[in-house]
């Protein structure tokens, strides 16, 4: 009998979220969301849709995937990567690691999505799509012209093209057009078939990453093998390539909360406090005010703060890339 398995992608920092977001505790773990992970909500989001649970992470953050399964009761199939590889090979450790017909609903582990009705109805669509033989990918109706995200240019279930993040002017221009998505970086897909289209367009990580998980020893690969697997997104090892590719349209909310802008965005949807011109406060109880500020965001943290206009969102990054150039303590 096919069986569905949850492979849960835990790879990532969240550096456009520091200073909440670090090394030793990235954001999908950090329990922002009444008192809850995006790890843990993504794990529960889809006990109803999966038989088994895949965790896929590295040798960093694997504790800290293993204390939060633990407390939801769930025994997972851990496959520990020693380095980070990107999600073409961590994609195929997984697929390597299922029976082969097996259907596998590949989502990343710090995601929100609201409205789990739709989200279960475009999960089985793409389950039957999948047992069809077609490796399907899962888009968002657009709200507004985001520029952080790539898109998917569709017609019912036939995907037209992959664009990447666009700027203002190009996002402006999708939205008009009507039938552009969000990418969601959800996938679902028969193991076999993935691995079919992989060894067929990129060998080389098929071959690497199979024999590192021959070698690995209760789901721990070693450094040696990895190292040799070349690192590369499943987007341009096969969606982008692929003539087996579908796309299933998603009714219901959804965002990466990979910015300030989106965290500011669900929070003040969900009751967070924001004052009369927008401003908001995060990480502190301590009395804050605002004067002359508008859409201003106050981030606090025991060893660091940070202050923002939220339409710059998408810059935090450079703080944490010059401050990983310096090898910064404040990112750990």
């Amino acid at each position: 009998m096919t069986k569905v398995k949850h492979v849960i992608l835990t790879g990532g920092i969240g550096s456009r979220l520091w200073p909440l977001s670090r090394k030793s505790q990235p954001k999908q773990y950090i329990k922002l969301f009444k008192g809850k992970s995006l790890f843990e909500m993504t794990i529960k989001r889809n006990l109803q849709i999966a038989n088994e649970v895949i965790v896929v992470g590295n040798v960093d953050n694997y504790h800290l995937s293993n204390e939060a399964v633990k407390s939801l009761g769930i025994d997972p199939l851990n496959i520990i990567e020693a380095t980070p590889r990107n999600t073409a090979a961590a994609i195929a450790f997984a697929a390597f690691a299922a029976n082969q017909e097996d259907v596998l609903v590949v989502t990343p582990s710090d995601h929100i999505i609201q409205n789990e009705e739709s989200y279960e109805k475009a999960m089985k669509n793409a389950i039957q799509l999948a047992k069809e033989d077609n490796i399907v990918t899962f888009g968002i109706n657009p709200t507004k012209p985001e520029t952080g995200y790539g898109y998917i240019e569709y017609e019912g279930n036939d995907v037209l093209s992959f664009r990447e993040k666009p700027n203002r002017d190009t996002a402006e221009y999708f939205i008009e057009k009507g039938n552009f998505l969000w990418n969601s970086g959800m996938f679902c897909f028969k193991a076999s078939v993935l691995l079919q289209e992989l060894e067929q367009f990129e060998p080389e990580i098929f071959k690497t990453a199979k024999i590192a998980w021959e070698n690995a020893l209760d789901g721990k690969l070693s450094i040696e093998d990895s190292k040799k697997i070349p690192s590369i997104s499943i987007d341009y090892a096969v969606m982008e390539r692929s003539k087996k590719i579908k796309v299933v349209p998603g009714a219901f909310e959804w965002s990466d909360l990979g910015s300030f802008e989106s965290i500011y965005d669900y929070l003040s949807s969900n009751g967070h406090e924001v004052d009369q011109n927008g401003n908001m406060t995060i990480g502190t109880d301590v009395y804050t005010t605002f004067l002359g500020l508008r859409n201003t965001i106050f981030v606090h943290t025991k060893d660091a703060n940070l202050i923002l206009q939220k339409e710059n969102a998408q810059d935090v990054k450079k703080i944490y890339n010059s401050l990983n150039r310096v090898d910064s303590k404040l990112l750990d």
